[in-house]
């Protein structure tokens, strides 16, 4: 053995000393044989060191051997004498190989001496039996199998054979056509790669033909058998990536055209089912392509794994269309109930929530429509399909109720502006003057009793058309301020607050968006920021009542009559003072109307006087002169908006540091007539002052 081969399992042997030490254990008995190891070719590895390496491994070989029970526990130097001895290089140390391998050979020529390798010889055999000895070690080796050695020719052929398999398979693995067509393969599909394989297989197979025709024939076909199956593990993983190339191929090909299918509005599974068609003809007809003749490879696992990614993203694409579908016609319900609904909470009344049923009735009818419509191209099964419709429903109403409970958050704006509209407004909606008239008291009592209702419709969820008493409840509690009891409360003992509670009858706990205890809370915080509208109005009633009666208490009429008597009787004996008194009266009456005296009051004692201190001379003369004009029986050259400008120029000549509100109050129109004489109308700061068309014609012809 060489030296390189010690403690190498093939190289080294083992098997076939294996071997030997169970045969000789099966059919002899214990006789010394000379086991001689000769090591080649020693290294400068000292042979004290190499030899016992070999030594442990000839144990080692003893000890795992099978042995008759006979032979259990029979060490190994009852059967063999093992003896190492080592020869140096040829190459290297000629002579001294020479030398060696001649003492050797001394060693084989005195080998039957005492303390030759011959052994014990025990079993030594006379010449005269040496035939019949040979023949029964013949029949032995016949009979027993593990010695039974095969013919030279058929040695010769296994191991010739082999050597040309070995030598077609290493020209195959370096072949520069399969390594070009294995590289191509890695970088994608291949066209023809059955045919170009099979026939670059073909080309060796036949070159080992030719070389091993002359060779035993069963040695060779069994030698070809394993060079095919060497070769055709080579090139297996070349033809499984082109398989992974064709299926991903496949794949991608039926992703792009089901989308395609899908972005022209065809069926979904009619679309799913034509292009699974499509890329499995793809996929075979590749797969048939790659088929390689000396192979019977199966590739139905990987159509097999094709088929489940095909269904695998069809069911991806249909659960994402499907999530696109229900989260189109949830945004169209959210759209189209979100602002009617908080629309119909703004007005508010008693059909609030009727309104609002038919409104989702009617949305969620439509969505559910249209979401069969565009769904029947998905055929659904009618258990899913029912599911996703129910909760398309409750989405509709999650839409109706998430909208409610952000209203009844704002339940006091919302009672407040119905106040406000209410309280400020008249039954044609236009804007309530306080002029003393009205019945602050019933129109609070009015205005509250529609805040209350629309608390009542804020109160709670009403969408399954169950009657409730919410409304009169609050009514009777807030407005009233007593209760009626139900009978079964009377009859269950149950006296009390039906307010004080956190729930409300008839009504579930879910439905329930303000407690009732809550809305006792928003009716106090409620009615404390109206108060100060109710009190506002109370005291524009009265300053408009103190605005509008000039006439002084009844004791002091009373008072002037009895006191003034004497006067009044004078002024009856001397008609003249009457009459002077009486004029005096028709020409303060239209410097009162012409200065708006209470127009100009309105904005403040001090402001007044001043006002009609700086207008009261232009005033007065402006009268006379007109009055002079008509005695001349010539019409006045200066017309009516000519005198409010003079009057109001020398107003502002004279106070010029007046506010604006000031101004504004004293360029009232002034005018040199009474009622009487020029047909003028007067009417409050607010009114616009006209003259009658007629009048105004004659004086201006």
């Amino acid at each position: 053995m060489w030296c390189h081969d010690i403690g190498r399992e093939q190289a080294s042997n083992k098997p076939l000393l294996k071997i030997v030490f169970q045969v000789m254990m099966r059919l002899f008995s214990p006789r010394k044989t000379t086991l001689l190891f000769v090591i080649r070719d020693k290294t400068k590895t000292p042979f004290e060191y190499l030899e016992p390496i070999l030594r442990e491994d000839i144990q080692k070989i003893w000890d795992t051997v099978s042995k008759p029970l006979a032979h259990m526990d029979t060490p190994l130097s009852e059967f063999f004498n093992v003896e190492v001895t080592a020869l140096s290089s040829f190459e290297e140390r000629e002579e001294q190989f020479k030398e060696q391998v001649a003492q050797l050979r001394q060693r084989f020529f005195n080998s039957i001496y005492p303390g030759g390798i011959a052994g014990d010889r025990r079993a030594v055999v006379p010449a005269s039996g040496f035939s019949f000895s040979t023949q029964q070690i013949w029949k032995v080796i016949k009979e027993n199998r593990d010695l039974d050695l095969p013919a030279h020719k058929v040695m010769v052929a296994t191991v010739r054979c082999e050597e040309i398999a070995n030598e077609k398979f290493s020209l195959l693995a370096s072949d520069e056509d399969w390594l070009a067509l294995e590289q191509a393969v890695h970088a994608g599909p291949v066209q023809g790669f059955g045919r170009k394989l099979s026939s670059i297989l073909d080309a060796y197979l036949s070159e080992y033909d030719m070389e091993a025709v002359y060779f035993e024939e069963g040695v060779r076909n069994a030698k070809r058998l394993l060079l095919k199956s060497k070769a055709l593990q080579l090139v297996h993983p070349a033809y499984i990536t082109l398989l992974g190339h064709l299926r991903s191929s496949a794949l991608m090909n039926f992703k792009i055209q089901l989308e395609q299918k899908l972005s022209r509005g065809e069926g979904f599974v009619a679309s799913v089912n034509s292009c699974m068609q499509s890329s499995t003809l793809e996929f075979d007809k590749g797969c048939s392509d790659a088929v390689i003749k000396h192979a019977d490879w199966d590739a139905s696992k990987i159509r097999e794994k094709l088929q489940r990614d095909m269904q695998a993203h069809a069911s991806s694409v249909r659960a994402e269309k499907l999530s696109q579908l229900i989260a189109k016609f949830e945004k169209q319900l959210s759209a189209r109930l979100g602002e009617p609904v908080e629309s119909l909470f703004d007005t508010g009344g008693k059909d609030t929530w009727a309104s609002i049923r038919r409104l989702l009735r009617r949305e969620a009818d439509g969505a559910v429509s249209g979401f069969s419509t565009a769904a029947a191209g998905f055929e659904l099964d009618q258990e899913g399909f029912g599911k996703m419709v129910q909760n398309l429903r409750d989405y509709a109403r999650s839409v109706v109720v998430k909208e409610a409970r952000e209203q009844a958050g704002k339940a006091v704006i919302h009672m407040k502006d119905k106040f406000t509209m209410v309280f400020n407004h008249d039954n044609d909606s236009l804007p309530r003057v306080w002029t003393g008239k009205e019945d602050i008291k019933a129109i609070t009592h009015e205005a509250r009793s529609a805040a209350v209702s629309i608390l009542s419709v804020l109160a709670a969820v009403r969408l399954d058309e169950k009657p409730d008493k919410i409304e009169n409840v609050l009514s009777s509690m807030l407005i009233d301020g007593s209760v009626a009891i139900s009978s079964r409360s009377r009859g269950a003992g149950i006296i009390g607050d039906p307010l004080a509670s956190s729930t409300w009858e008839g009504v579930p706990p879910e439905n329930t968006l303000i407690s009732p205890v809550q809305c006792k809370s928003i009716w106090r915080t409620f009615t404390a920021e109206t108060e100060y509208v109710v009190t506002q109005a109370i005291s524009a009633r009265e300053a408009y009542k103190r605005s509008n009666n000039w006439l002084p208490p009844a004791w002091a009429i009373m008072a002037m009559a009895v006191l003034g008597f004497n006067e009044f009787m004078f002024l009856l004996r001397n008609p003249l003072y009457m009459l002077a008194l009486f004029v005096i009266y028709l020409f303060g009456r239209a410097i009162w109307e012409q200065m708006d005296i209470p127009g100009e009051f309105r904005n403040g004692t001090m402001a007044g006087l001043i006002s009609v201190a700086s207008r009261f001379f232009p005033t007065v003369m402006i009268l006379l002169r007109q009055l002079a004009a008509k005695a001349q029986g010539h019409p006045a050259h200066e017309p009516a908006r000519h005198t409010q400008t003079l009057a109001s120029q020398s107003f502002r000549s004279q106070t010029p540091t007046r506010t604006s509100t000031s101004t504004s109050t004293m360029d009232s129109s002034v005018s040199s007539n009474d009622s009487s004489e020029t047909g003028v109308e007067y009417s409050s700061p607010q009114l616009t002052r006209r003259r009658v068309t007629n009048v105004e014609h004659e004086e201006f012809s």
